[in-house]
């Protein structure tokens, strides 16, 4: 190809009857409207898929496709381009070659961008046609924020200069956006917003600070030698949420909104003093997408069907169960999503509020000003609701409210903190719930946990350790010796963890008159016997093993949301919300 000779790709697209000049002209206008490139909005259009749109690309130009996912690049020869440019021009440095560069790019056609491209790294430039979905994700992993981050700190700890504390000026100036703390948090957010962490920890040790972020469960961590501006970090966070920026000695909760890179991010935050300063922990809820659908949670077909079923239903109580940051709050926004019609009454009592929903009536729980659960499900149950939301159930009385609620024509929706869906009903009778009123208004109890999933672009065949195989056994023992299984090898797209991104794993109990009446009875062992024997039980460890033989998740983690343990000593163990007292580093990203 002759990157100077421009080359029209609708011409191109119309000319080999790909698409038509209707389509054409449509797009054109179309394009005028959005702004976005020719290619990306045929394809928007429906009117090419980007696989065909690439494929005709790459044989008319006569230039190679990559499958990036698959690539392995080294993050020192992508950033030769400046991420500024890259963004700007859909494009990315693959490898050094002899004396050239080869860099992948979403629209190879564009000769202005070549131009650009070639005066930045200066050297020729041999071109490679790549998925533009690909390219953004390859982009957000390299080019992360932890330089940034780092300057930015050395920066703010020479601005506080030999004082220890004195942020009058600093944390007060007319020009906030000028201020080195509001560069550094907003490097952070933006940094953390591109790697797709939960949570961020802020914590001052004795002579480092370090930074954690929570990316698919698990904590990566980045050491600062400037301690002392944590207390600059801290106070301004306070000020953020609205916290009492003098109090240091007593924890704190708040919340706010910030928006980075055109995405509403609502930060849950809290303080706790610690011996070194005070420890922060963000978590980050991000409003731009919105709630999930059912289809996205990862449930198995048939689960999915009966908890349809389930939540359909005119009245009754569905729970949904798991230790924090299993993803029982997603699943149940799912629900509402799927529930929210006009002609449905909504109302949702939680603490906090995560995801705003129209037309749904949410509440935020205050306790301060004696707005509890109970209190406000009292309220709520005159307002003539059809569907009912708590947040938690953490007591006796938010108990008691809500399964008269279900009993009385409200379909009532909530969380409980508990391993698995057989313990639930125990739970609730524990808390002093009579065991008739669980048996008559309880449909069916939801366990959850979060596993991590298979790295795409490192993915190979793993052969079971002999403890995995006998984990395996009790499980599954009649397809034990036919299931076959992977994991990840580490890669560039994945931090070198094998694992990117994560799926739930669900256990189902629907009740039957035999788990009821062993309710009614307080009989809890009679009821856990009953619900193992019951044709509507689907156990967790079931679930996650089918993860793992269908190469979603490894061996490993099936393992380790089902036990809580591990069954071999090749690798360590990772610290994880499901086990929060192992403690590691976490790995260095």
């Amino acid at each position: 190809m002759n990157p100077r000779k421009k080359i029209r790709i609708g011409d191109l697209l119309v000319e080999h009857h790909i698409i038509t000049e209707s389509q054409l002209l449509q797009a054109l206008a179309e394009q005028k409207q959005s702004g976005h490139k020719l290619g990306r909005t045929l394809v928007d259009l429906g009117f090419i898929t980007e696989d065909k749109l690439l494929e005709v690309l790459s044989r008319q130009l006569q230039l190679p496709f990559i499958e990036l996912k698959h690539y392995k690049y080294h993050a020192e020869t992508v950033r030769l381009l400046p991420e500024t440019i890259a963004r700007r021009y859909r494009a990315i440095v693959l490898a050094e070659q002899d004396d050239a560069v080869l860099v992948g790019m979403a629209d190879p056609t564009d000769i202005f961008a070549y131009d650009e491209i070639a005066r930045v790294v200066k050297r020729p430039v041999r071109l490679a046609v790549v998925r533009e979905a690909d390219l953004l994700k390859t982009i957000d992993t390299v080019y992360r924020r932890t330089d940034e981050i780092s300057t930015l700190a050395e920066e703010l700890s020479e601005e506080l200069g030999s004082t220890d504390f004195d942020l009058e000026e600093l944390l007060k100036t007319d020009d906030l956006s000028e201020a080195p703390v509001v560069k550094l948090l907003q490097s952070i957010f933006e940094d953390a917003l591109q790697i797709g962490a939960s949570d961020i920890h802020i914590e001052p040790d004795e002579n480092v600070l370090r930074i954690r972020q929570r990316i698919d469960g698990v904590l990566h961590e980045q050491l600062m030698k400037e301690k002392r501006i944590a207390t600059a970090l801290v106070s301004r966070l306070k000020l953020m949420s609205g916290l009492d920026i003098s109090e240091k000695r007593l924890p704190q909760d708040g919340r706010f909104n910030i928006r980075v890179k055109q995405h509403n991010i609502d930060v849950r935050l809290s303080t706790m003093p610690i011996q070194h300063g005070e420890s922060v922990v963000m978590r980050l809820l991000d409003q731009s997408g919105g709630a999930i659908n059912l289809e996205q949670l990862g449930m198995p077909a048939h689960l999915l069907r009966h908890f349809r079923n389930d939540i359909r239903k005119p009245y009754g109580m569905v729970l949904v169960t798991g230790p924090t940051g299993s993803g029982k709050t997603t699943s149940l926004y799912a629900a509402l999503s799927e529930l929210n019609a006009p002609e449905k009454k909504i109302i949702t009592v939680e603490d906090p509020v995560e995801y705003r929903l129209p037309r749904v009536n949410q509440v935020q729980v205050n306790s301060k000003v004696g707005l509890t659960f109970a209190g406000v499900l009292r309220t709520a149950l005159r307002q003539d609701p059809d569907i009912v939301l708590i947040g938690e159930i953490r007591d006796q009385e938010t108990a008691e409210i809500a399964l008269r609620a279900a009993i009385t024509g409200h379909m009532v929706l909530s969380t409980l903190h508990t391993n698995d869906a057989i313990s639930t009903a125990v739970r609730l009778i524990d808390m002093g719930v009579p065991g008739y009123m669980v048996a008559t208004s309880l449909e069916a109890i939801i366990a959850q946990r979060l596993v991590r999933k298979i790295c795409t672009s490192c993915i190979t065949d793993h052969t079971p350790t002999p403890q995995q195989q006998a984990w395996i056994k009790t499980v599954d023992p009649q397809h034990a010796d036919t299931l076959r299984f992977k994991h990840g090898t580490g890669c560039p797209h994945c931090a070198n963890t094998g694992y990117h991104g994560r799926v739930g794993v669900f256990e189902m109990l629907q009740l039957d008159e035999g788990m009821a009446d062993a309710l009614r009875r307080d009989d809890t062992s009679g009821f856990a016997r009953a619900a193992r024997e019951s044709a509507g039980y689907y156990p967790l460890t079931r679930h996650a093993l089918s993860l793992a033989s269908q190469g979603v998740t490894t061996l490993e983690e099936a393992i380790r949301v089902t036990t809580g343990e591990r069954v071999d000593d090749e690798l360590p163990l990772l610290a994880t919300e499901d086990n929060p007292n192992i403690v590691t580093e976490g790995n260095n990203a």
